[in-house]
């Protein structure tokens, strides 16, 4: 076991204490706040999906809200069809109102809890994937690849907006039922809730950790540094792309059905510019080379606004920008890089001072018996 891979479950352990055990005790186990809590938690949660793709393999995605709002669609179809049931030909209201006369084959399927899950994965990869391969195909990188991301977004958004027949358009998808996980009916007000947000999000932080730490993250890594001296190894450097890149969509869109889940509808501006440009900021805040530091951005970050918000109603944007502005410009590692720093500036001390005890050891051995005092 490496010394990185050591410090990182090192890392994710605290996390986790502070995630399973601090967090709910601020509040007390119990009441609304678990509620934000848990909102906090889903955020914190797609801030780490970027990291995986941006700090990992380099690529700045401004679309990650497209698969972040994607799992929330999905999620809030299947609770939407439950609260449905009772309606002519167990529609929902919003489809009756514009005269759809029937069920749309595609709503079918969400019936189903199982598909359901399986989908809120498996779709945005799908997305991923097909994007992936498109853009890292073609070797498009850098600024185009978040062009590219973020218009793609963009449209898909404007999509649903249009479609209000099937997607509810503006409104988004309200309404929904309890989701009814197993036979355990969901109370996002309870702390089983915050408990299972707060499983997923270490779930996630895991899958995206053992990616990082084995070969296809050092070969990610080695992409992110100089990626035509890994294609000129043999390496397939867009198909490794493509894995970060989908990894952190399937991450992402877990994060959306909890959302949708936590604030019991979903709306195209789950994929608007501001939360996907908010994302970027939550991760870069955090640090964007440690998926723990950029959820803990994304947890904080959105703590802080809804602190700022209470205590000063109209200054609190203002106050926020100021502290994004300072980090950028002292911080652009983010607090994880001010961490890093403090940590190899201490672990050069003690090399030092280990180097210096060493040395005069070895003067010591070196020197005559008589001159070591040892005889009179």
């Amino acid at each position: 076991m490496n010394t990185g891979f050591k410090i990182d479950c090192i890392g994710y352990g605290l996390f986790a204490a502070f995630v399973l055990l601090v967090m709910p005790w601020m509040v007390d186990f119990s009441g609304y706040e678990l509620n934000s809590y848990a909102r906090y938690l889903a955020l914190g949660m797609v801030a780490a999906a970027l990291a995986l793709s941006w700090g990992t393999a380099g690529i700045l995605n401004l679309g990650q809200a497209l698969t972040f709002g994607v799992g929330a669609y999905i999620m809030a179809m299947h609770l939407k069809l439950r609260a449905s049931e009772s309606l002519p030909g167990g529609m929902p209201d919003f489809m009756g109102w514009t005269n759809v006369e029937a069920l749309p084959w595609f709503w079918q399927p969400f019936h189903s809890l199982l598909f359901t899950l399986g989908a809120g994965v498996l779709i945005p990869v799908g997305i991923a994937c097909l994007l992936g391969v498109f853009m890292f195909r073609g070797r498009i990188t850098g600024v185009f690849v978040a062009i590219i991301t973020l218009s793609l977004m963009l449209a898909v958004q404007l999509w649903i907006i249009s479609e209000q027949r099937f997607t509810g358009g503006e409104n988004g998808i309200t309404g929904l039922a309890p989701l009814n996980l197993f036979g355990w009916s969901v109370d996002t007000y309870e702390l089983s809730f915050y408990y299972l947000v707060a499983g997923c999000l270490l779930a996630g932080l895991a899958v995206g950790l053992g990616l990082v730490r084995s070969k296809a993250g050092l070969v990610l890594r080695a992409i992110k540094a100089d990626p035509e001296r890994v294609r000129f190894f043999g390496y397939d450097v867009a198909r490794y792309e493509t894995l970060a890149f989908a990894t952190s969509a399937g991450i992402a869109g877990v994060a959306g059905m909890l959302y949708a889940l936590v604030l019991e509808f979903a709306s195209p501006t789950y994929m608007g510019l501001s939360i996907s440009l908010a994302i970027v900021i939550w991760a870069a805040v955090g640090g964007r080379e440690s998926m723990v530091a950029a959820a803990l951005g994304g947890i904080g970050v959105n703590m802080a606004e809804g602190r700022l918000s209470d205590l000063f109603f109209d200054q609190w944007t203002l106050m926020l920008g100021v502290i994004f502005i300072a980090v950028v410009l002292f911080l652009p590692r983010g607090i994880y890089g001010l961490v890093a720093t403090a940590r190899d500036y201490l672990e050069a001390r003690y090399t030092e001072r280990v180097a210096m005890a060493l040395n005069r050891e070895q003067d010591d051995a070196a020197r005559p018996v008589a001159d070591r005092g040892e005889v009179k």
